[in-house]
C-alpha cells in the first residue's frame, strides 16, 4: 500500500492544483454591473445630475419667456405714452385759443384798442402760465455776461457805460424746459469802445491798394 502511494506520488498534488485553477478562472464583474457599488454610485450621481440640468433648463425657458412678454409689455406702454405724452399740455392750452377766438370775435364789433390791449395781455400771461406748468421757464439776458450756453449773438456794440461781453438787447426771449435749454436767447452784446473807435472811417478799398503798390 505504501509502495502504491510513491508509485503515484502526483496524484494529490494534481488534485490541489486543479481546484485553485478552477477558483482563479471565475471572472470578474463587469464594469457597470449593479454588484460593483462604486459603478452604482456614479451612475447615480449622472442621473442627478440629468434631472437638475432638466430643471434648470425648464426654469431658463421660463425666465427667458417672461422677459419677452415684459418686454413687449413695455414697449407697448411706451408707445402709448409718447402718442399720450401732449395730452396735459393740449388740454391747458384749449382755454387759451378759446380766449383768443373770444377777443377775435369782440375786436370786430370794438374801436377800444386799449381794451383790446389789455385784453391779449392777458391771454399771454394765461398761456406763460400754462407753459410753466409744462416745465417751459423763460431766463433773463439783458445785464447778464454773454454765455454761449444760453445766449446766441447777433450783434456786438461798443459801449464804455457796461463791461464788454454783456448782454445789453434781447432780440428773441431763451426758455428752458425742466433745466435744459430748449432755445438759445438772441441777444445783442457789447464790446470795448477802445476796440470799435467811433467815427474812424475803414480805410478806403482803392486807398489801401495804392498804398501797397
Amino acid at each position: 500500500m505504501h509502495d502504491e502511494t510513491l508509485k503515484h506520488p502526483e496524484t494529490t498534488p494534481h488534485s490541489s492544483s486543479s481546484e485553485s485553477s478552477t477558483a482563479s478562472s471565475t471572472p470578474p464583474p463587469a464594469p457597470g454591473d449593479a454588484r460593483d457599488p462604486a459603478d452604482a454610485g456614479l451612475a447615480a450621481q449622472l442621473e442627478e445630475a440629468r434631472r437638475l440640468a432638466d430643471q434648470y433648463k425648464d426654469q431658463l425657458l421660463r425666465r427667458a419667456a417672461e422677459l419677452e412678454n415684459f418686454k413687449r409689455r413695455s414697449e407697448a406702454e411706451i408707445a402709448s405714452i409718447v402718442r399720450n405724452a401732449n395730452e396735459n399740455l393740449l388740454m391747458a392750452l384749449l382755454p387759451v385759443l378759446d380766449d383768443f377766438n373770444r377777443s377775435l370775435k369782440a375786436s370786430a364789433d370794438s374801436t377800444d384798442k386799449e381794451s383790446l390791449r389789455r385784453g391779449v395781455e392777458l391771454i399771454a400771461q394765461k398761456l406763460a402760465k400754462a407753459l410753466e406748468r409744462a416745465g417751459l421757464v423763460p431766463f433773463e439776458s439783458v445785464g447778464h455776461p454773454f454765455d454761449v450756453a444760453y445766449h446766441d449773438a447777433l450783434l456786438q456794440i461798443p459801449r464804455a457805460d457796461v463791461p464788454p461781453h454783456t448782454v445789453i438787447e434781447e432780440v428773441e426771449r431763451g426758455y428752458t424746459l425742466r433745466d435744459k435749454v430748449l432755445r438759445h436767447a438772441k441777444v445783442i452784446v457789447s464790446a470795448a469802445a477802445e476796440d470799435h473807435e467811433a467815427g474812424s472811417p475803414e480805410p478806403d478799398r482803392e486807398d489801401a491798394e495804392g498804398t501797397d503798390g
